[in-house]
């Protein structure tokens, strides 16, 4: 999951790239001044935002219909790169609220990953699989290590020698040969393809170079840039995408990485599910830094406002004090486990919600929000965004919704609600976020 030399380099000519291409990052939840109710549809009219069709989309795909992924209560949490060879290592997973194993260690028993309901997306067919393998994972982060690129590929990966054909370690451009051979390699059998990415997708490439390995080869897509922790990353927005120092470090920034996936994505016409990509620990050895639980809490929900249909968890940490790679179950995430506990819960019950279409609906400056309609009752999802402080903000109700108060989810509160369809609230950090429950 770490740039290699040759990577920083190609960052280098990446960033001259966007200054001269003036290349837009996807940022579409910019702040703009709020409509009011009065001049939008009654709510019962909001359009619908673009999407792939949410549990639908699984349909298609017998191994995922088989698993129940079709279920609007069932929504995709997953770890990354983890061993399951015991009872016990499945009973914290569980605990933790994970679902979905996203590449496993070969010594993996897929039986026991099978008995207890769980689901696997590994790079390879694993002994002993079944039905919990519902994807095929082609690869992580191509994109970065093998550039933008249909040149010749060695077969190497980073660390074994030269990557592309002809040979040249400032300049990597064989990342699309890397995707369909290695796609090639898996099994033809219906499963659907899966990919991450980083850097290079939302950082280095244009919309051109980046959209061919969105929209090319996978079925399920995810993106991952660590901004809480990770100093490349600061560095990088930095210089290319002019952010300032101090808004690096924010849970906002983890949406960004679902906008402009989504519109990557978009591109070609055909939609699919874009996963998140959460750090628990503190990933890399250069990072300053760990993620707090209240970062956890609020990257994972500014993702899910963004329209993210998955989370997955960087569950490693190469950094600090205390480095494991199972963070999720060690003494190494005693500080972040209890954060990813609770908002996984609040995933599992909102999950019905969280797999319906969502409205669009501008509540205003400085907030990032998701309107969704379900059962007979709309939810707000809400907290600040990229350019959003901590603070007080009202919040004016689409025409046609006129409770007397909302329900805060997860709070054991409501807020009342004036004879204008507006209710006001406090966001305490940057980090934080509210869920309002809203009685049509």
């Amino acid at each position: 999951m770490r740039a290699t030399l040759g990577v920083l380099v190609l960052a280098v000519v990446g960033i001259l790239v966007w200054a001269v291409m003036g290349i837009s990052q996807g940022v579409t939840r910019d702040p703009r001044p709020s409509p009011g109710a009065g001049s939008s549809p009654p709510a019962a009219q909001l359009p619908r935002v673009p999407w792939e069709g949410g549990p639908a989309y699984y349909d298609r795909f017998p191994a995922t219909k088989a698993a129940g992924w079709t279920n609007p209560a069932f929504f995709p949490v997953g770890v990354w790169y983890e061993s399951v060879t015991s009872q016990d290592d499945v009973n914290k997973d569980r605990e933790a609220g994970i679902n979905t194993y996203v590449e496993l260690t070969e010594s993996s028993d897929m039986a026991l990953i099978r008995k207890n309901g769980m689901f696997a997306i590994p790079g390879k067919p694993l002994n002993g699989y079944g039905q919990e393998t519902v994807a095929w994972l082609i690869t992580d982060e191509a994109d970065m290590w093998a550039g933008a690129g249909g040149d010749g590929w060695t077969g190497n990966f980073p660390g074994q020698g030269a990557l592309c054909i002809p040979d040249d370690p400032h300049k990597e451009r064989c990342g699309y040969t890397v995707m369909k051979t290695l796609k090639d390699r898996l099994p033809k059998d219906g499963r659907p393809h899966y990919a991450n990415y980083g850097k290079g997708v939302m950082i280095w490439q244009n919309d051109r170079q980046a959209g061919r390995f969105v929209n090319d080869y996978t079925d399920l897509v995810s993106l991952d840039v660590y901004w809480y922790t990770s100093y490349y990353a600061c560095l990088d927005a930095q210089n290319s995408l002019r952010m300032p120092a101090d808004s690096c470090r924010r849970a906002a920034n983890y949406g960004m990485l679902i906008d402009r996936q989504r519109r990557l994505d978009a591109m070609d016409g055909r939609r699919q599910p874009i996963y998140a990509f959460v750090e628990a620990g503190q990933p890399a050895a250069e990072d300053k830094r760990r993620i707090e639980p209240a970062e956890v809490k609020g990257a994972v929900m500014n993702s899910l406002i963004h329209e993210a249909r998955g989370i997955v968890y960087f569950n490693h940490s190469f950094g600090g004090p205390c480095q494991s790679q199972h963070v999720l179950r060690d003494a190494c995430g005693a500080h972040t486990r209890p954060a990813v506990i609770e908002v996984n819960k609040q995933i599992k019950e909102l999950a019905p919600v969280l797999n319906t279409q969502s409205l669009q609906y501008d509540f205003g400056r400085g907030v990032d929000t998701m309107l969704k309609a379900y059962d007979g009752s709309y939810y707000l999802f809400a907290m600040p965004s990229r350019s959003g402080k901590p603070g007080a903000y009202t919040f004016t109700l689409p025409r046609g919704l006129a409770p007397g108060q909302v329900e805060v989810l997860f709070e054991n509160r409501s807020v009342p609600v004036d004879g204008s369809g507006r209710f006001t609230d406090t966001f305490e950090a940057e980090s934080s976020y509210h869920v309002y429950k809203i009685r049509a």
